[in-house]
């Protein structure tokens, strides 16, 4: 099946929500490249501009003390689920997201499977589709030209802004995402920044200007959006006997995430 080919019906006709990997739906149509996918939102609004499917996919090299969703870091705890099977459902919510959103591909960490990721990429643009790559950009590097070409917008987590602090939050190096954030800016690729209000362990006023100023010289960052710290996920982490380390922590105050907002924008940046 050509990307070009998906059943395209009426987004009313299809119910929103967020979907298990392996929630019935249409059988693959034909054998194409597959990946492991976690699960699937068809109407996100919190992951990219307007409307959008969002694809929740398995594997992640980090390991993120305040990690929600730690059931995404392992690929194989997903769904086998080919290209061809995916492009068919968002078919079915082209009209609608094509004219009020797009789509993204989340995780985990999406580039833990970059292959996947370029066919998913590819078989959107050519539905007209706007895509967006929610990323730690750590594996950044994995991205080549063709790939690039059909993102239109990367949702940049840039977790701390000190090489220690930065791999006591996740066990990885900062350097990976921080090139591949200079890597987009050289050619005008629109950024998205995130940023998780952490008490104790992001919230480090020096650091935060740091990495405004940062943010402000690539040129590219569109928008920086401060996320607070929720407790949320803590359940799946007992349930799979880890050592939850923020256990205890306390959400940042209205106060604080405002004061964080502040510092962003006193960089010039547009921020949520």
């Amino acid at each position: 099946m050509r990307p070009t080919d998906v059943i395209d019906v009426a987004a009313a006709a299809a119910p929103c929500g967020l979907r298990p990997a392996n929630a019935p739906g249409p059988a693959p149509a034909a054998a194409a490249t597959e990946g492991w996918v976690h699960s699937t939102e068809t109407c996100g609004a919190v992951d990219g501009p307007g409307i959008r499917y969002v694809l929740f996919l398995s594997g992640c090299p980090l390991r993120c003390a305040y990690c929600h969703n730690p059931d995404t870091w392992h690929r194989h705890e997903g769904t086998l689920t080919s290209v061809a099977e995916l492009l068919t459902d968002i078919g079915r919510y082209r009209g609608f997201i094509q004219a009020h959103g797009g789509v993204t591909l989340s995780g985990g960490e999406p580039l833990a499977q970059p292959r996947f990721v370029k066919a998913l990429l590819r078989g959107c643009k050519a539905m007209g589709l706007h895509t967006a790559l929610d990323t730690s950009g750590y594996l950044g590097a994995l991205v080549d030209d063709e790939m690039m070409a059909d993102l239109d917008l990367v949702l940049l987590d840039i977790k701390a802004f000190s090489e220690k602090r930065y791999r006591r939050l996740t066990g990885a190096e900062l350097e990976p995402t921080l090139e591949f954030a200079r890597r987009l800016a050289a050619i005008g690729k629109p950024i998205v920044l995130r940023y998780v209000l952490v008490p104790g362990w992001t919230d480090h006023e020096a650091e935060i200007r740091a990495l405004a100023a940062f943010a402000a010289g690539l040129g590219n960052v569109q928008r920086v959006d401060v996320l607070p710290f929720h407790q949320m996920g803590e359940h799946k982490w007992r349930e799979r006997d880890l050592n939850y380390r923020l256990a205890g922590v306390a959400p940042p105050s209205d106060e604080a995430a405002e004061r964080t907002r502040s510092l962003f924008r006193a960089a010039g940046l547009q921020v949520s």
